[in-house]
């Protein structure tokens, strides 16, 4: 008996248009489908399984990957996917990622996303949007990162300082960022050369990614649009970045020492 269809909640690009039949989830692929798809099946190679296996691709381009059980936090995110043994697992699995993903050359020929990219570019794809709705859980604990269709070459500082963005977070003025950045950076086993660095990468990601909510607002995006709107405009940017900068010295304390 074939397997009842499912639609997945959560995301925005794809919200509405991602399905689920038994083990295998169907969704829209992105332009560069067949390359994210080959990246995907080096890192199971080596060893990492903590991410979709890519199952192939159809004729109307739609792609199909292997579904991950667990669970994932959706907005408004519930209390244990914001405790520190949480935070502490999401760094522990990056940089998992980071340590397989070194081995893998990057498709030099496939047009890998520029939206959330690094603007200093690397010799290693990163995956660019680890937020609470990109990880899957299990026993409360990161078990695999999914949707990677954001990854891009970076440096492996970028894709944490757009982890902490998200799971500290660093989104907004708020209690504890510090403590939580520090946490983050621990589970990571950030270098010190790494965590100096660390406070300016989170602002010039912060830069990046108000850059891409401008053009999909002026491109009449519709969720981005919504989502600006119910979360203090622009105002609340000015603020966010004001914050960070003015909080530099704090953060870069709190990782050193």
């Amino acid at each position: 008996m074939a397997a009842e269809e499912e639609a997945l909640v959560g995301g925005m690009a794809n919200a509405g248009a991602v399905f689920r039949w038994g083990e295998l989830v169907e969704r829209p692929a992105p332009r560069n489908a067949r390359a994210l798809h080959a990246y995907l099946r080096a890192l199971k190679e080596r060893g990492f399984d903590a991410a979709p296996a890519p199952v192939g691709l159809t004729a109307d381009g739609r792609e199909q990957l292997t579904f991950i059980p667990g669970d994932v936090a959706l907005p408004p995110f519930p209390y244990w996917a914001m405790t520190s043994s949480a935070l502490e697992s999401v760094g522990s699995l990056l940089r998992r990622l980071h340590e397989t993903s070194a081995a893998v050359a990057v498709d030099t020929r496939a047009e890998w996303p520029p939206d959330l990219a690094d603007p200093e570019g690397e010799t290693m794809l990163c995956h660019n949007d680890v937020c609470p709705e990109n990880v899957v859980f299990r026993d409360g604990r990161a078990a695999a990162l999914i949707d990677f269709d954001l990854a891009a070459p970076g440096r492996a500082l970028w894709d944490i300082a757009m982890t902490a963005r998200y799971w500290v977070p660093m989104l907004d003025p708020g209690l504890g960022a510090a403590a939580r950045l520090r946490i983050l950076a621990d589970s990571y086993g950030l270098s010190a050369g790494g965590r100096a660095e660390l406070p300016g990468v989170i602002e010039q990601a912060t830069e990046v990614c108000r850059a891409f909510v401008a053009r999909r607002v002026a491109g009449g995006d519709p969720v981005c649009l919504k989502a600006l709107a119910e979360r203090g405009g622009w105002e609340r940017w000015d603020r966010m970045q004001t914050w960070l900068v003015d909080h530099r010295k704090t953060f870069t304390a709190a990782l050193l020492n």
